[in-house]
């Protein structure tokens, strides 16, 4: 039997064929959390923008040039991570999300651990983010992996661009 507190991080879908829904499932409540910090809570996925029903209907077609790092409970997904393409040398990470469930155990560091070896075996040389300034927990793990705050590319009120080279 799998030890529940045992997490193991592997790209989706290549290495996930008992979760194919743990992604779209992640990033909905990912996407419904955020709306709701944002202060625009909506019911359920169908009040999302599209752009991110997108996302949750079909991850496997919106980052299919994207690497997908999923934690992994057992069989069960607990935490899911995107790491773009690079562009310029770049890569960025994106929707970083564990079950609130499980947080505190470390899955998100080892998510970001595994983006960064990824970025690492890709020829990156920056890996860069963003994040909601009211995700204070967020921004102090990026800052213990070395992220620093960087001039912003996305100009959205209340957003904090970070980046580190690898």
């Amino acid at each position: 039997m799998t030890d529940p507190h045992e997490v193991s991080v592997v790209r989706w879908p290549d290495q996930t064929p008992s979760a194919q829904d743990g992604p779209a499932e992640l990033l909905a409540a990912y996407h419904l959390q955020t709306q709701a910090e944002k202060g625009e809570a909506v019911a359920g996925v169908e009040g999302l923008p599209n752009r991110y029903r997108v996302e949750i209907a079909d991850p496997q077609a919106v980052f299919v040039d994207d690497v997908v790092l999923l934690a992994l409970s057992g069989e069960i997904a607990v935490g899911c991570l995107v790491v773009t393409i690079p562009v310029d040398g770049r890569s960025e990470v994106k929707r970083l999300w564990t079950d609130p469930a499980v947080r505190g155990r470390g899955i998100a560091s080892s998510l970001l651990n595994s983006a960064l070896e990824h970025a690492t075996e890709s020829g990156v040389s920056t890996v860069r983010l963003s994040v909601w300034k009211w995700r204070t927990g967020a921004i102090a793990l990026y800052e213990r992996l070395g992220f620093t705050v960087t001039e912003p590319w996305d100009q959205r009120d209340q957003l904090v661009c970070m980046e580190r080279a690898v």
